[in-house]
This record gives C-alpha cells, structure tokens and sequence, in this order.
C-alpha cells in the first residue's frame, strides 16, 4: 500500500471534525494560519487539504473569503476511525468468535475444503508478509460469511480495513506476524477443528484464544520496545554527561 501524504491526514482529521459538529454544515473553517497551528503543519498543507476536500465535496473555497462546510455532506467517504492495535485486536476477538460460534452448526463441506487450503497457503514459508496478510484475511473473511449474518459480515469487513489500512495498525500487527508464524498456524487449525466438529463453542474457544496470544503478544511488542527507547535514552543523557565531563 502506498504511503498516505501528510495533507491526506489532515483532510481526514478535517472531516471528523465536520461530522462531529466542530464545524457545521454551512459554517466557515478557521484560517490557514490557525489550521496551521492547530495540526502543526504548514499552510501549504492545510491549502492542499481543502482542495483535496472540495474535490470530495466537503467544502466550498471561495475566493477571498474562505473555505465553507457544504450545507449538503457525502457521507463519511470510507473515514477510519484512529485506533489502536490493541482496541482493533479486542473488537475482532468479539466479533470473530461470535461469527465462529454462529457458522459452526452450519458451515458447508465446501467451506471447510476452502478453509483447509487457506492453512495451507499460510503455511507456505516462500510466501510475502501481503500475500500471507491476504491469506488471513481470506480466512477470516470466510468464516464471516459461514455465519450468515450480514450485520456481523460488515463490522468485520470493516475491522479488516482497519487492520490493513492504518499505518500504525499495519507496522504492529507485521512486527508480530514475523515472530509467531507457527503458533498463528496452529490456532487457525484449531478453529477449522472445531468447526469441522460442529462445534459452535469449541468454535468460538479457539477464536478467542488466537486473538487472546495476540494481544499478549502485542503487550510484549510493546514492553520490548519501551525497554529499548528507553536504553538508547539512556545511552544519549550518558554521552552527554561524558562530554560535558571532558569539557569541564
């Protein structure tokens, strides 16, 4: 996926606050200098971010006299929600057990065949991080629609956009997904099991025991990472009393 540039982030930032009534449809939008200061960022960018906006039909620039909320909003535009792996990774343990527990009874002969290929293509070492994130998503995806419950498909169509579209979703869960390949493998095995069993409860077990080594395994990401910048800070102030020692 191509990387977002830093007006796309702002136009975004800028449409929640229009959907959240900070700036009403009709209303005028602040200033590019108090935009500027408000995001950080340079006038230039906060200019882009409104022609990026009236190009989707957000707002109105009008010359010499400001950028103006459309009385008349398009809808969300596909807006994701700013959220952290870990929130994303406990929303899916709700969802996607329930969906488990709601195909088991049910799921077809056809869709276990598919699911069975799907570990397999998971399994295969040669495979790229996207084709294998494609792969899980597959599987999933599948198991979603073997619940036959539209509402419960959405929400997890939409969960996976989160998980593959937001940067910092995406670089946590890769962080991780290189590190436990082989216990990935067995819990989705053990999910097909219990489906292939009719197993609604054993189903939905196994789904949250994925998503349960995730997060833990997400805690550990984070610890480790902490304990590293904490490190290097403490290998900076170091330097910096040396130096100052030596020029004393």
């Amino acid at each position: 996926m191509a990387e977002r540039r830093l007006f796309e982030d702002i136009a975004d930032a800028l449409r929640r606050l229009i959907l959240d009534g900070t700036y009403p449809p009709g209303t005028r939008l602040p200033g590019e200098r108090e935009l500027s200061e408000r995001f950080e960022v340079s006038r230039v960018t906060i200019r882009e971010a409104e022609i990026a906006l009236q190009a989707t039909g957000w707002i109105h620039i009008r010359t010499g006299a400001g950028a103006y909320v459309q009385a008349k909003l398009p809808g969300d535009g596909g807006i994701l929600p700013q959220v952290s792996a870990f929130e994303l990774t406990e929303a899916r343990s709700l969802f996607e057990a329930e969906a488990a527990a709601l195909a088991a009874p049910t799921i077809s002969a056809e869709t276990l065949e598919k699911l069975e290929g799907l570990l397999d293509a998971m399994a295969n070492e040669n495979a790229s991080e996207d084709e294998i994130s494609a792969v899980d998503r597959e599987f999933h995806m599948t198991i979603a629609a073997a619940s036959n419950n539209k509402a419960i498909i959405h929400v997890i169509e939409s969960l996976w956009r989160m998980r593959l579209e937001l940067p910092e979703v995406k670089h946590s869960h890769s962080m991780i997904c290189r590190k436990d390949g082989t216990a990935r493998q067995a819990e989705h095995a053990g999910v097909v099991e219990a489906l292939r069993n009719r197993d609604a409860g054993g189903a939905r077990l196994a789904m949250r025991r994925h998503f349960n080594r995730l997060l833990e395994s997400m805690l550990d990401e984070t610890e480790e990472r902490a304990m590293v910048e904490l490190r290097q800070r403490a290998a900076e102030s170091r330097e910096r009393y040396l130096l100052s020692a030596k020029l004393a």
